[in-house]
């Protein structure tokens, strides 16, 4: 970024602690805002996940300005770089708003585009609408489910004359994808990272979900479910 922030020395531990505590700070403020939410519900892979976080239901401005201050906040933890921010349609457009609007209020101003679903054939015209497309360009959206929204943005952005360079989500499932209806080894972030080359910035991931859930004896009913869920569907952290 164009306006680092600079903390003093620091311990790769120091720093994985305070993510650690954002992330925790993160799943308290998702599940009192009922966007994580436990039961049985069904997955876009078919799975019955114990747990469902739905960023649609950050649903008022409070919400979502206390939303991109996480999102603001991690991304300048992790130093990431970048010229442009877009906003994949739908959830991605006011996400990725907000973070815009968050960053410039924390001294970080950068320009901020999205796109429409269907080409606009009158006015200006085209998909893309905001600021132009150039320079390594950040990605804001909720969740990667299986890569398909984020290839698709890869192309839109590689079409303008501009570099996909990172992505930044909420929650990281950290769970396997799927492939043919058939899981596979790897998780839809590692597609990203691996695949793709794409950077991925987390504001929270399945591990520290649970580790929270596990730091209270309030949510000890959900435990043991999310636990093997997590044991059943959860990939090796190779990045």
């Amino acid at each position: 970024m164009n306006s680092a922030v600079n903390h003093g020395p620091s311990t790769a531990a120091g720093a994985a602690s305070d993510q650690d505590g954002l992330a925790q700070e993160f799943v308290q403020f998702a599940i009192d805002a009922g966007v994580l939410r436990f039961g049985e519900f069904k997955t876009k892979a078919g799975r019955m996940s114990p747990y469902f976080f739905n960023a649609g239901l950050f649903d008022d401005g409070a919400k979502l300005a206390r939303l991109a201050q996480f999102y603001a906040r991690a991304l300048l933890a992790s130093g990431l770089e970048f010229d442009v921010i877009f906003g994949p349609a739908y959830k991605g457009i006011p996400l990725g708003a907000a973070v815009a609007v968050e960053l410039a209020r924390q001294g970080v101003n950068k320009p901020f585009a999205y796109n429409r679903k269907e080409a606009k054939d009158h006015g200006e015209g085209g998909t893309l609408v905001g600021a132009p497309l150039q320079g390594r360009v950040l990605i804001v959206d909720d969740v990667i489910s299986a890569g398909t929204a984020v290839r698709e943005s890869i192309a839109l952005i590689r079409a303008a004359g501009a570099t996909p360079h990172a992505v930044a989500i909420a929650l990281d499932r950290q769970e396997k994808a799927t492939e043919g209806g058939k899981d596979v080894d790897w998780s839809a972030v590692q597609y990203v990272r691996e695949t793709l080359g794409l950077q991925v910035c987390a504001i929270a991931n399945l591990a520290q979900l649970l580790h929270h859930l596990q730091s209270t004896d309030k949510f000890l009913p959900y435990v043991n479910a999310v636990s093997a869920y997590r044991t059943r569907y959860g990939v090796d952290q190779r990045t």
